[in-house]
């Protein structure tokens, strides 16, 4: 088992990545949380269940280039399920949907999106099999799913959530923005002329949670000097979806800027506030 799953991992790191992807969509889907950490006892009641799936996935054929065969009708770039594995074990479970794009001319760009979200799903299964091998007494639910969230003839954004639950819950949003005219990866920092960005959204963001917080007494956010880690910045990849109308909207995971009961929280941002340092207004309106 062990060697099987070494050869798969060797197969991924050797699978070549462009620059941009592997510099944005990997640091994206693998990003830690900042303050929540879940520690898992490595367990193997389901390790065969996770090799079953995962050998299915980068080593048959048919599986490996089934985007590539799925109908579409001018070119109609869309999101599909390639893959969803549910298992249960004691009291852990798992539930996950793999989404896959199709329909891009840019096969480069659309496999390389595919493999990533598939590498996330397997470390996924990996966790759980790990943990319903040895921690039977424990408690373990990770769930992952997909949403379109903005489909327009020119923009492309889909959120995928993953949800874990051990003794606490955490949640993380990840989303990729695709300019389907161009068939390009739309990032943060592309939006821009350059760095000053960072600065605006950042105190436009903070403007926000202080008037959310005089509005609302059970919101909170950490952004004052009492707070252990409080919020000051934006990352320059901050993860963001561009909405069906063009306003850009920062998102934050859950406790990355705010207490668990107030979830992953998202902040649109005034075209007006960033107007004059957008590199043009194809994407942001």
């Amino acid at each position: 088992m062990d060697k099987r799953l070494e050869k798969l991992r060797e197969e991924y790191e050797n699978v070549p990545i462009p620059k941009e992807l592997d510099s944005i969509i990997e640091r994206a889907f693998q990003q830690k949380p900042k303050r929540k950490k879940i520690f898992l006892w490595p367990t193997s009641a389901v390790v065969a269940a996770a090799i079953l799936f995962i050998t299915t996935v980068n080593m048959n054929p048919d599986a490996a280039h089934a985007m590539s065969k799925i109908p579409v009708i001018g070119k109609i770039v869309k999101v599909v399920t390639f893959n969803e594995f549910k298992e249960e074990r004691n009291q852990l479970s798992i539930d996950v949907k793999t989404p896959a794009l199709s329909g891009l001319t840019n096969k480069s760009l659309e496999e390389n999106i595919n493999k990533k979200y598939i590498k996330e799903s397997k470390e996924l299964y990996q966790e759980f099999a790990k943990s319903a091998s040895k921690n039977k007494q424990g408690h373990l639910d990770i769930y992952s799913n997909y949403e379109t969230v903005t489909d327009t003839p020119d923009l492309l954004s889909v959120r995928r959530d993953i949800q874990k639950t051990e003794a606490s819950g955490y949640t993380q949003s990840r989303y990729i923005n695709i300019d389907k005219k161009n068939e390009i990866l739309i990032t943060l920092n592309s939006l821009f002329k350059d760095d000053r960005y960072i600065k605006v959204i950042s105190q436009n963001i903070k403007e926000q949670m202080q008037k959310q917080m005089k509005a609302d007494s059970n919101k909170i956010y950490w952004i004052t000097d009492e707070d252990m880690d409080p919020f000051k910045s934006i990352d320059p990849d901050q993860t963001f979806y561009i909405t069906k109308d063009h306003k850009l909207v920062i998102s934050f995971d859950e406790y990355e800027v705010a207490p668990g009961y107030m979830g992953v929280t998202e902040f649109k941002i005034p075209t007006k506030v960033i107007s004059k340092l957008l590199v043009g207004d194809r994407y942001i309106q």
